[in-house]
């Protein structure tokens, strides 16, 4: 489900991007992307899974104010929400076969929680094998979150 604007704007950072910009784009990243933006997502390829990446961007299509690769002091969160107070850590196929990195995970979600947040571990494969409904139902996890928090204030 796609529903960017014909308005051609970037879905990262708005800017308004021409015509070839928005078809080259959207080919090859799926999304509108303004050249700088796209320059961006190459960098964070090189240490971010392309699941995380995916993700991101089919958030902020959905309207989610995410940062990508934030690091919160202790670590790089693979996608934060920070309005929702959610983290978002897509899992490698490989990660918890072993107790070491599973323990370190455990260590980060503890080290999130004690700061409010709340991490989302999701599987590399649901958005391998189906990023729109993915992105839909974290999105609404999301909202909820976000309603909670405003009903505690």
């Amino acid at each position: 489900m796609k529903y960017y604007a014909i308005g051609q704007n970037c879905l990262h950072c708005h800017r308004h991007i021409d015509g070839n910009v928005f078809n080259f784009s959207t080919r090859k990243y799926k999304y509108p992307l303004c050249v700088p933006c796209q320059e961006w997502i190459e960098a964070k390829q090189i240490k971010t899974p392309p699941e995380a990446i995916e993700l991101y961007l089919a958030l902020k299509l959905r309207g989610v104010t995410a940062e990508l690769e934030k690091f919160d002091g202790y670590q790089s969160i693979d996608i934060a929400v920070v309005d929702a107070k959610i983290n978002i850590e897509v899992d490698d196929p490989n990660r918890n076969y072993n107790h070491e990195p599973a323990l370190a995970d455990l260590r980060r979600a503890l080290f999130s929680f004690q700061k409010g947040y709340l991490t989302l571990r999701i599987p590399h494969t649901l958005i391998e094998e189906n990023p729109e409904e993915t992105a839909d139902a974290i999105a609404d996890f999301l909202k909820l979150s976000k309603l909670k928090i405003l009903r505690a204030i």
